[in-house]
């Protein structure tokens, strides 16, 4: 039976933000900055000019667009052009991009916003104004970052703007040049038109004196007037990547390069005791031995090490696998991932941690007629990147130069200047394209690591490759979770009470510490997101987590804390729905009366996936995370306990659907990731060292293993909400729930396993 619990004060470290000191009313009522200036200078080509600090024009009509976010695979670099060339009226092909500078116009506020610890059905003034506020602290903090599938929320307002402000400059110049109204000047595919005067010019031609005046009213477009948005133009990266013409931070290969393998602590945490380079100094290549272990702070997934530098990787990879070295594994040696059970399943019977969410009173509990309680558990997972860890780095004459994929510039340069020992002015930073991010290269450990290693090469720039094995075993994971459930039935089989505590590591925690050089500490968002934040309409709630500190590096894994949450929360939701005798899809919509978008998701999902073929079985998940709905459908067969994803079902509300293609492509990816990581995804700890190390023992689906996957996206004219992640947590709960409906056997453990 649950028992009434007493609810802890809800406090709340905003991402390691201290926003308390800056909630000063002077400057809390005063506008957020603006961001369409900044002081940096753009790097123009052809003798472009800058109409903002997003936008310039050269005299050839192109329009050269700064870009701070990084492109993944998530099609980003598309659909934030895609915005700029709504509001410019020009064509996706006169965008060319440009990496934007090192400015803090260019920082991500949607990113920050979405660490605020408020229910979504929250819609009041508190939050609307601690929103205000932390979009201003994060405006005046400047954090560069591609994340938290907020690229094209963030960019919905600010590029949308920058266009809007560049065509209205246009359109002020030709005004007066033709003595006209500005409101009889008619913009199209990059010319200005008097209809009346017939009289045009193409924005190449007048770009240079524009830039010069103001620009008048400036007025975003009506949704209804869009020719772009909403259209499944082709991807600007498609052509370069099907020719293998894309340039990723792996393929950098500056004047004079040499290469460095590493080898890392296999204990985490651990040291080295010694190295022998004697041993392999008279090697083919070989230039030098570097111990590069002072560079790398605590929870880093890059640990203490060594490189072996070398006139090529294959050089540098062989004489690093020969080098002897000896490790002290320190006070981890003895780490297990039983131990690190045991201390979870002790602190959720053990202890009430912090409270997230409360509603009504739990001491209803008591009036239930039938209790259920389940405990979950999940894995550390690893990111497995299909690009391994790369960074290459030169210091010379008081600079520091990287070259990188990075999803996070700004701790990027940070690494480097820190490391490198010089200002963040004195680092250049070359970015390039990621081979898969998922939040890995949100960290920047590779990039101090290759500073490190770079300045013992005499100027020379060395690229640092890991191998998949240093990959795997070296990772900041997502962290390992149990879940303990309980809810109990009324009569009518209905849920009356809820209680949820979750135990696991706090990411944000050591990911604040180690970028931000922020102490971390209290309660930590992401652990309980998808659980506290749900939509179901259950009468009374508690939701707590209990952190349990621990040795292993943790970091951001797509969907964050959303993976683990949703597999709790939607195989439990399946299990009452079991208990009470209803069907799971029936069971979700009696809860959703007053949520109509999570209502219209869930049947448009159900509609399209229809009946199951013979011999499956359909599992359901329904789950909110970055503002977008899902609702997914498994079709799952079970054969000598080997468990088979056929096809997959997937409805998202994500706002309005910048490019229906691109989204498409993202469910697909999310879907298959997650389904990756629910199938075989598990990170082991024995004797302090991670057991897993390539895709034999940390497999991902191969191609003939991969289901169908539909998308359907249900219309919205709500702004956008995020993509990239959002369809990765329900598909593990969704494979559950079917395989609890082929066979009878609750799966309360990743990955899914059959006794």
């Amino acid at each position: 039976m649950l028992k009434p619990k007493q609810s802890s004060r809800r406090r709340f470290m905003l991402s390691g933000v201290a926003i308390a000191g800056a909630m000063l009313v002077g400057w809390g009522v005063m506008p957020p900055r603006q961001r369409l200036r900044g002081k940096e200078q753009l790097p123009l080509e052809n003798g472009a000019v800058p109409l903002n600090g997003w936008i310039a024009i050269a005299s050839d009509g192109t329009v050269q667009l700064a870009m701070p976010r990084a492109e993944m695979g998530q099609g980003v670099h598309t659909a934030l052009s895609m915005l700029v060339a709504e509001e410019l009226d020009v064509g996706l092909d006169a965008i060319k991009l440009v990496q934007a500078p090192a400015d803090k116009i260019y920082a991500n506020l949607a990113v920050m916003r979405e660490t605020l610890p408020f229910h979504p059905d929250d819609t009041g003034r508190t939050r609307a104004f601690a929103s205000w506020m932390l979009g201003k602290v994060a405006r005046e903090l400047g954090i560069v970052i591609t994340g938290g599938s907020s690229s094209v929320k963030d960019a919905w307002s600010a590029m949308r703007e920058a266009g809007a402000t560049a065509r209205a400059l246009l359109v002020a110049q030709a005004a007066q040049d033709w003595k006209v109204p500005p409101e009889q000047v008619r913009t199209e595919n990059g010319h200005l038109y008097h209809d009346i005067s017939k009289k045009s010019v193409a924005y190449g031609a007048l770009a240079a004196r524009a830039a010069l005046g103001q620009p008048g009213k400036v007025t975003l477009k009506d949704p209804h007037a869009f020719r772009l948005i909403g259209t499944s133009v082709p991807r600007l990266d498609s052509r370069i990547k099907s020719e293998g013409a894309a340039m990723y931070g792996i393929d950098a290969r500056p004047e004079g390069m040499v290469y460095a393998a590493v080898r890392m602590s296999p204990v985490v945490g651990g040291k080295i005791a010694g190295i022998t380079p004697a041993e392999v100094v008279k090697m083919p290549g070989l230039l030098s031995v570097i111990d590069f272990s002072n560079a790398i702070e605590p929870f880093n997934g890059a640990g203490a090490g060594v490189a072996v530098v070398a006139s090529s990787f294959w050089q540098a990879k062989q004489a690093a696998a020969a080098l002897p070295v000896r490790w002290d594994g320190g006070a981890n040696a003895s780490l297990s991932s039983e131990a690190i059970y045991t201390s979870l399943a002790n602190a959720l019977e053990s202890e009430n941690g912090d409270s997230y969410h409360q509603r009504g009173d739990m001491a209803q509990a008591a009036n239930a007629l039938r209790t259920i309680k389940s405990v979950y558990r999940v894995p550390y997972l690893a990111h497995a990147c299909m690009e391994p860890i790369n960074c290459t780095a030169q210091v010379k004459d008081g600079k520091v130069t990287v070259w990188v994929g990075t999803q996070a510039p700004t701790f990027a340069r940070r690494a480097a200047a820190r490391v490198g020992g010089v200002s963040e002015s004195d680092v250049i930073l070359h970015e390039y394209l990621l081979g898969g991010g998922f939040g890995r290269r949100l960290e920047a450990d590779m990039v101090a690591q290759a500073v490190a290693i770079a300045r013992e090469t005499k100027g020379a720039p060395v690229q640092v490759i890991w191998t998949r094995e240093d990959d795997t075993t070296h990772d900041v994971y997502r962290p390992a979770a149990l879940a303990r459930m309980t809810a109990g039935l009324d009569a009518a089989g209905n849920i009356i009470a809820w209680e949820a505590k979750t135990a696991g590591g706090a990411l944000t925690h050591q990911f604040t510490k180690r970028n931000l050089g922020l102490p971390g500490a209290g309660p930590d968002r992401s652990t309980a997101e998808g659980v506290y934040d749900m939509q179901y309409e259950i009468p009374n709630q508690q939701i707590n987590h209990v952190v349990v500190d621990g040795a292993v590096p943790l970091g951001n894994w797509r969907s964050v804390g959303h993976s683990q949450n949703a597999f709790f929360k939607e195989s439990f939701v399946d299990e009452m729905a079991s208990a009470a005798g209803k069907d799971p899809v029936e069971f979700r919509r009696t809860m959703l009366l007053n949520h109509p978008r999570h209502l219209a998701v869930l049947n448009a999902a159900v509609a399209k996936a229809g009946k199951p073929a013979e011999g499956r079985a359909h599992g359901v998940a329904l789950h909110q995370s970055f503002g977008s709905i899902v609702a997914q459908v498994a079709e799952v067969s079970v054969q000598d306990k080997q468990i088979r994803v056929h096809r997959v079902v997937c409805a998202i509300d994500c706002g309005i659907a910048v490019n229906p293609n691109i989204i498409a492509q993202q469910v697909e990816s999310a879907v298959v990731y997650g389904l990756s990581a629910a199938l075989g995804g598990e990170i082991t700890i024995k004797e302090g060292k991670v057991v897993q190390s390539n895709f034999a023992d940390y497999p991902v689906l191969r191609m003939n293993e991969v289901p169908a996957v539909e998308t359907v996206i249900v219309l919205s004219a709500e702004p956008p909400e995020g993509v990239g992640e959002p369809a990765t947590p329900a598909i593990a709960p969704a494979v559950a729930n079917a395989v609890f409906a082929l066979t009878g056997q609750r799966l309360r453990s990743l990955p899914l396993r059959l006794a």
